[in-house]
């Protein structure tokens, strides 16, 4: 008996809006129907753990079966099938008020990727890509009737009892002309290793070989899907990952492995995980990783993949957890969050919450945990943790309050010390006429080695701060406690630094000064260098080059983003030029009657300054190069 009729749309064009609005990528068609594929032998086991029924679990399976030549694509499970009435029930009934209404709805861009899903609409995503869709379906229920349904992608179906030896369904897929791409293997397999990898039962991949032998001799029409050659065939997923175990059953060898499973293209090791396993009051399950963080933070973003019941969902977590988690590479899986609702409700939403709060709990316990236990390998492992516990500091309040009593600060002797460690060796010898602690330190402890020497040598400590997140972070360390001020040891002389109430004085008098000035301005850039005499020791420099703290934090803070100084545009590159007045160099520039060997002998102290700071270039590198040689002949 031939049943024909209309699908129950109120409108014909439900299809084209299938087609064209709900997912902005074709190809998760393939993810919708296998995952059907997929619920149909799950619900096989909940029915045998009841009672209900009797099957050999053992054996179910889902394939996919590719036919260049025939121009289909088969999605076949052996799992609980439908009779007439469970296809004329799940399939034709479809209700929508219309189609229009139904755009307007939900015409958010971020819903796109599952709202199918969320109206139990998954096998319609069939007609983005075919022009007639076929289901060839027989019940787990004793004496049941095989039927098939056909449509050609218009309301209208025909729906027919049929012959079908195996239990379950297949989706006979004949790929549209707009679409042949998903009749290449590649493309294909490269879908289903997406969405599909992970998946609770087999996934069979394969290209069809050899039609189906009916040993009654009698040729079932409706059975016309070439068997999978057991040589070709392809199992493209592992149904039991990592995360989906115990922590107790997992060895750290078997952590590695699977991370290697996640990210064959990574080079090196994770440094530790988090294993996240709740029921209540949401389901979250999922491994964390922390691999060696670079200084590029952007670069590693988005490397945490989102699944729901092992179905991969995306691989943007942003919304879904803290900003600075999004340095983490892993799974997290959960059914409780909500897929198919734009990015404005998700951080509304409760769940979500929740969920992004426990994990920022979990990693912040994990690492405190660490810590407690054994410090000296916390210590090695800091510096390819810093970034992220910086990044989750300054991004999430909740993180720093418990960061702060983990968080290290290493010095340029190599000594690491929490913030309240390092404020109580530092904070007496290190306090200046005002009473502010001052905290020196360097970005790079090569480069400025002279002034952590000058620094060191009056018994000061300087704190390392290498890394691209450092101006930010002081500002914010500076905001909590208000008695602390950071400084790089470039940012001014050491004496001016950490001023104390003691003064240097000047052997200079003020006449000398205010002739020594202009005689040192004509010999530099006044765009770039301003000439500033100081009272030094005579054991200092002659001259030396430093930067205002405020300003080079502000453009290092603008070039990371922040730091509130977007509305005056870029900022340019100023540097002081110290003059040391009691420096003998600096007395014999002022004593040199001959205007030549005057000038030679402020060029040749400049330069020496801006030598030290790594400033001096290109032309200007090659004639100071050129003068030294000529000064020592």
């Amino acid at each position: 008996m031939i049943k024909e009729g209309n699908i129950n749309v109120s409108t014909e064009n439900i299809f084209p809006i299938i087609k064209q609005f709900l997912y902005s990528d074709h190809e998760i068609f393939l993810r919708e129907l296998v995952s059907n594929a997929v619920d149909a032998t799950q619900k096989m086991k909940t029915l045998s753990s009841i009672g209900e029924m009797k099957t050999n679990l053992d054996k179910l399976k889902v394939e996919v079966i590719l036919d260049k030549d025939a121009k289909t694509l088969t999605i076949r499970d052996n799992g609980i099938g439908m009779d007439a009435d469970e296809v004329d029930k799940y399939i034709n009934q479809i209700a929508f008020s219309g189609a229009e209404e139904f755009v307007n709805k939900y015409k958010d861009e971020d819903a796109k990727n599952s709202i199918i899903g969320h109206f139990g609409l998954g096998f319609y995503s069939a007609f983005m890509v075919a022009k007639e869709v076929e289901i060839i379906s027989k019940s787990q229920k004793p004496k049941s009737t095989p039927v098939r349904w056909v449509c050609d992608g218009s309301p209208n179906f025909t729906m027919e009892e049929t012959t079908k030896k195996t239990k379950g369904t297949d989706i006979i897929l004949h790929i549209a002309d707009d679409s042949l791409e998903f009749l290449e293997n590649q493309r294909i397999s490269g879908i289903l290793t997406k969405y599909c990898k992970f998946l609770p039962i087999p996934v069979k991949f394969g290209m069809n070989t050899n039609q189906i032998d009916d040993p009654s001799g009698e040729k079932d029409e409706n059975d016309k899907v070439k068997q999978i050659s057991e040589e070709v065939e392809n199992i493209i997923n592992n149904p039991t990952p990592a995360w989906t175990k115990s922590p107790a059953d997992l060895s750290n060898e078997d952590y590695t492995s699977f991370y290697r499973e996640l990210y064959p293209m990574e080079f090196e090791d994770p440094l530790f995980q988090i294993h996240l396993n709740v029921d209540y009051p949401f389901n979250l399950t999922g491994i964390l990783y922390f691999p060696k963080l670079k200084n590029n933070v952007e670069v590693q973003k988005n490397k945490i993949n989102l699944y729901s019941n092992q179905v991969f969902i995306t691989d943007n977590v942003e919304n879904i957890v803290p900003e600075f988690l999004t340095l983490l590479h892993g799974v997290i899986d959960s059914p409780d969050i909500p897929l198919n609702v734009s990015r404005s409700y998700l951080q509304a939403d409760g769940n979500v919450k929740k969920i992004s709060s426990h994990i920022t709990k979990k990693v912040a316990d994990k690492l405190a945990s660490m810590f407690k236990k054994d410090r000296k390998d916390f210590e090695k492992k800091w510096d390819d943790v810093k970034v992220f516990i910086e990044y989750g500091m300054l991004t999430d309040d909740k993180f720093y309050d418990k960061a702060e009593k983990f968080a290290m600060y290493k010095t340029t002797a190599s000594a690491y010390h929490t913030f309240e460690e390092y404020f109580e060796k530092v904070k007496e010898t290190q306090k200046n006429k005002d009473g502010k602690t001052i905290l020196l330190y360097t970005t790079n402890p090569k480069e400025q080695h002279s002034f952590v020497k000058r620094a060191t040598d009056k018994g000061y400590e300087v704190l390392d701060f290498e890394g691209p997140l450092v101006s930010h972070l002081m500002s914010k360390l500076e905001s909590k406690h208000a008695d602390v001020q950071f400084s790089r040891v470039d940012a001014d002389t050491i004496d001016k630094l950490i001023q104390k109430d003691e003064e240097q004085p000047s052997i200079l008098s003020a006449e000398q000064i205010e002739s020594l000035k202009p005689m040192i301005e004509g010999e530099v850039d006044k765009g770039k260098l301003v000439v500033q005499v100081e009272s030094m020791s005579p054991t200092d420099s002659p001259m030396i080059i430093t930067q205002s703290e405020f300003m080079r934090r502000m453009k290092e803070q603008q070039m990371t983003g922040g730091g509130g100084m977007q509305m005056f545009g870029s900022l340019p590159d100023t540097y002081n030029l110290v003059v040391n007045g009691n420096h003998p160099l600096v007395s014999k520039i002022l004593e040199e009657k001959d205007d030549a060997a005057r000038s030679g002998l402020i060029k040749q102290t400049v330069d020496l300054a801006l030598l030290a700071q790594g400033l001096l270039k290109g032309e200007d590198l090659t004639d100071f190069v050129s003068r030294s040689v000529e000064m020592i002949k």
